[in-house]
């Protein structure tokens, strides 16, 4: 195994955590829960060919092919795979998340058409809930649970209680910078406290390696900084550009994709100036800021 190869953790007896370093654009992590007989699979890649990579890791760890896939959130890093489970298996999503995934379709590729996305067929959630829901495999209870608009409008967390290890999604990036234009800085927040109350001791995050609750306060100090600086800038009458070419990142320099920190100002100025939570910004501009911070080189898929 080389650092760049995906990788699985098994934190809990029948519980694997998928990794796919470094954790930067488009390279999120999956996981899989099984008795034995059943086996429960959370997001999937980003494109057909780390798809197919997940689906022979199920395969290799001597557990069958999901019939249940639960989908995080919308993003195609996280969904664009599901094709390469169903028909086989039912996906599972937040009620936003099917809309929000139809909507946004081959997103990704038109961000990045240089990469190669292979066969990608958008397959939207067969079945959503509204608040949350619970799955048992055996003697494994998953709970599903919408923590609000957070890092998107549809995001779930999935918690095993019982092995008490959560799949955050990505309302945690570990060693990453939290990314908010499709969702809400105060949503975010109260995510945070929802998942501290869950009590898990092991972190599944949504990109990046394993962790534990600790992350959620490096998480909710970078919040905080991120809502200081758009208080102080909006204030000023500077732009979320001026404000992020301005900023020290301190602790969070070292987090990759610090360029988030322009389209989290561009989320937090819209929250200050009254917008509902996760309504639209312009992610045509959010990107063109990104690029910008970015040293005016696009951001770049990692898949």
């Amino acid at each position: 195994m080389t650092a760049e190869e995906p990788y699985l953790v098994q934190p809990a007896s029948g519980v694997y955590a998928y990794v796919q370093p470094d954790g930067g654009w488009c390279l999120n992590n999956a996981g899989f829960v099984s008795d034995g007989g059943r086996t429960l699979l959370i997001d999937t890649a980003a494109t057909e060919r780390r798809a197919l990579a997940l689906r022979e890791a199920v395969v290799s760890a001597g557990v069958p092919l999901p019939r249940t896939v639960v989908s995080t959130h919308h993003h195609g890093d996280h969904t664009y795979g599901n094709g390469v489970f169903a028909p086989g298996a039912l996906v599972l999503a937040h009620d936003n998340a099917r809309t929000e995934q139809l909507a946004a379709g081959h997103q990704l590729e038109m961000i990045w058409p240089a990469t190669d996305f292979g066969a990608i067929e958008i397959t939207p959630p067969d079945l959503t809930y509204n608040d949350r829901t619970t799955l048992h495999l055996g003697g494994t209870e998953v709970q599903v649970i919408h923590p609000g608009v957070a890092h998107t409008t549809g995001d779930s967390i999935v918690f095993l209680p019982r092995q008490r290890i959560v799949f955050t999604g990505d309302l945690v990036f570990a060693e990453g910078t939290p990314f908010l234009a499709m969702g809400s800085l105060a949503g975010s927040l109260r995510a945070l406290e929802l998942l501290r109350s869950l009590g898990a001791e092991t972190v599944v995050p949504g990109h990046g390696p394993l962790t534990d609750p600790s992350a959620y306060e490096a998480t909710e100090r970078y919040l905080q900084y991120v809502a200081e600086l758009a208080r102080e800038g909006r204030a000023k009458g500077l732009t979320p550009l001026e404000v992020a070419r301005e900023a020290d990142l301190g602790e969070f320099g070292a987090w990759r994709e610090s360029e988030r920190l322009v389209a989290n100002l561009h989320r937090a100025y819209a929250e200050l100036a009254g917008e509902p939570e996760g309504a639209p910004l312009n992610i045509l501009a959010v990107l063109q800021d990104m690029t910008v911070m970015n040293g005016g080189t696009p951001i770049l898929c990692h898949a």
